[in-house]
């Protein structure tokens, strides 16, 4: 039987990296698919289900308090008690970087004093996350019979604080048992925790202070900005050896750790909110720039890395294996985007002596530019995996049918992508700026390595279609455009890679409607032979994609059209309770109630949950 990824979009979770948890609706972990305690790169609880009196206490409704706390609300029926729920039942539970714990709360309105049995039994584990990720369940739990133990050698521990529960070990699972009187008119309450740590993972939690949500004085919006502002801090991580280097782990739950790409695109987003996040992000991914060229792990001088691990991750796409070396540099775009944070952050306001103490990295980088990233010599940055088990794409749709021509077939690498020049323009001009104005020689260079990039991407990439004329998605191996109409060309927007009448194009071209589904722009056309519309980069809405094209509006100028994106995204936002998806459906808004889920979508995602800065921008709050 194959193995499938997990659908997340009906389980409920608390996130406070390293650590995190997932239950179904009613607060259960059952150890289905994603739901279990989870610490870094390893699922540590595969069940914790809760009785009272035997049987499983009758969920109502759960309130999601912050990221890191839920409160599932339950009735409990008692004999003789009458058709009213008189008993209620509250299981609150907790994610902090040291731990998860949980609070259960019993109140009564009875005539007289009831006596419960409350059990949870727990079931260790030990699987790594991406064999959770692809749908291999835990052959049998972790035996334990101590209430502390190592899940994965000497470096992992797991420390069980029962409170007041008797507890038993029975074949792997551990048992609670508590027996508790109810009176009238008051409370009892029950709790346990349980602390984790993993000496050996390169993350950890950071020691900075976290992010504060601005209040702008509308509602919806402020809605919107708490929740993502809760869901950001429940992503903060740091590098163990820079506890102070905070970034933004790229998303829950696969994917709580460094990711080069992701981190830096959420830290520009935040930008009016922290410029202390831009600059701890660019400092922890400056210390892990690459210095030699390795093929095996994609690293090459001056290149910001894609993604690190505790270990090698593998798993498979396509039919092909993929194993990625702990430390990863298959990315295309970190590097650039790199480039655009340090320059809009100093631009921003970030204090002099932090960026004074970048320009090295950023010198090495710019040079990236220019000697690594162009690996043809053609003028273009472009990718291609020569290991045999990276990726095959290396722009932000990663996956490996994700770049199409018009009729749906796949493109052939090397890949140029259109917007990674865009990037590359824009960082070219900031980082001129930024030698410019701190002493540094190279700028005049620099700038004239962006005129010629611009007059290169205005003779390659622009191809037309009935519609009209638009930037095709990415050059191929035979430096053909590759003609699918996509939401890449919406990045262009604002880097000034293109002249205004071109970005003018553009933004007509997204608001067609068969780019704009009403709540965001899909990946692709509904005319692309590949479309539909839960295809992960052919046909879905990626919360971060709309949020950059709307930021993008906004530098160049079209203020009205996203205004238009940003209500769209405002009402998809709501659809999801306020907490923005990673990627949803590309149906249209006016043929559903509400926006459709993609099952397997991350949430909270980094950059996805950033994307709420741009729409309040947008809508004037900002």
């Amino acid at each position: 039987m194959a193995h499938l990824q997990p659908f997340l979009h009906d389980l409920t979770g608390v996130f406070s990296a390293p650590i995190q948890a997932w239950s179904d609706p009613q607060g259960q972990i059952r150890g289905a698919g994603a739901q279990g305690i989870h610490c870094g790169d390893d699922r540590v609880i595969s069940s914790a289900v809760l009785t009272v009196d035997g049987g499983e206490p009758e969920w109502v409704v759960a309130q999601v308090r912050s990221a890191r706390r839920v409160d599932f609300l339950a009735m409990v029926r008692v004999e003789n008690a009458g058709a009213d729920p008189l008993v209620q039942l509250t299981r609150t539970r907790t994610a902090s970087a040291e731990g998860i714990s949980e609070v259960v709360r019993i109140e009564s309105a009875l005539d007289g004093p009831v006596t419960l049995v409350l059990a949870c039994r727990l079931a260790a584990d030990s699987t790594p996350m991406e064999k959770v990720k692809s749908g291999q369940a835990s052959e049998a739990p972790l035996a334990v019979d101590a209430l502390q133990w190592n899940w994965r050698n000497a470096d992992t521990t797991a420390v069980l604080h029962p409170g007041t529960a008797s507890v038993s070990f029975d074949g792997g699972g551990i048992d609670l048992r508590w027996e508790v009187t109810v009176h009238p008119g008051a409370a009892a309450e029950v709790d346990w925790s349980l602390a984790l740590q993993d000496t050996g993972a390169p993350m950890t939690a950071p020691t900075t202070e976290p992010l504060e949500a601005p209040a702008v004085g509308d509602r919806r919006l402020d809605l919107l900005l708490r929740h993502s502002i809760s869901d950001l801090n429940g992503l903060r991580m740091a590098t163990v050896d820079q506890p102070a280097a905070t970034f933004l782990a790229a998303g829950a739950p696969w994917f709580f750790t460094m990711f080069g790409r992701d981190s830096l695109i959420a830290a520009r987003l935040l930008l009016p909110v922290s410029t202390e996040l831009a600059g701890s992000t660019l400092t922890a991914l400056a210390s892990r720039q690459g210095t030699v060229s390795d093929a095996a792990t994609a690293e090459q001088p001056g290149k910001i890395l894609h993604e690190v691990r505790r270990g090698t991750l593998q798993f498979e796409e396509n039919g092909t294996g993929i194993a990625l070396p702990p430390v990863y540099y298959g990315t295309i775009d970190a590097t650039p985007l790199w480039i655009l944070l340090l320059h809009d952050a100093w631009r921003a306001g970030l204090d002099a002596d932090v960026v004074e103490r970048l320009l090295d990295p950023l010198e090495k980088a710019l040079t990236w530019l220019r000697d690594f990233g162009d690996s043809d010599g053609d003028g273009f940055l472009e990718y291609l995996d020569t290991s045999g088990h990276g990726l095959a794409n290396q722009g932000w749709k990663d996956s490996g049918d994700s770049i199409r021509w018009h009729d749906g077939s796949l493109a052939e690498g090397p890949i140029a992508l259109s917007e990674v020049q865009g990037y590359a323009y824009e960082a070219a001009i900031g980082g001129a700026a930024l030698l410019e104005a701190f002493g540094r020689p190279g700028a005049d260079g620099w700038r004239s390595y962006a005129a010629g990039l611009a007059e290169r991407f205005r003779d390659a990439f622009w191809c037309s279609d009935a519609t009209g004329r638009y930037p095709a998605i990415a050059l191929d191996a035979q430096k053909r455009a590759v003609d699918g109409v996509t939401s890449n060309m919406g990045h262009l927007l604002g880097t000034g890679i293109l002249t205004d009448e071109e970005e003018a194009v553009v933004v007509a071209r997204l608001l067609d409607p068969t780019m704009f589904s009403g709540f965001g722009i899909r990946t692709v056309s509904t005319t692309n032979g590949g479309f539909w519309p839960t295809r992960y980069h052919v046909g879905s809405v990626w919360s971060h994609d709309t949020g950059m094209i709307i930021s993008g509006m906004l530098r160049a100028g079209f203020a009205d059209e996203a205004a238009v994106l940003a209500r769209g995204l405002l009402d998809a936002a709501e659809g999801f309770d306020w907490r923005l998806p990673e990627l949803f459906s590309g149906h249209a808004a006016g043929d559903v109630e509400r926006p459709v889920p993609y099952p397997a979508s991350c949430r909270p995602q980094a950059w996805a949950a950033a994307s709420a800065v741009p729409i309040a921008q947008a809508l004037g709050a900002l």
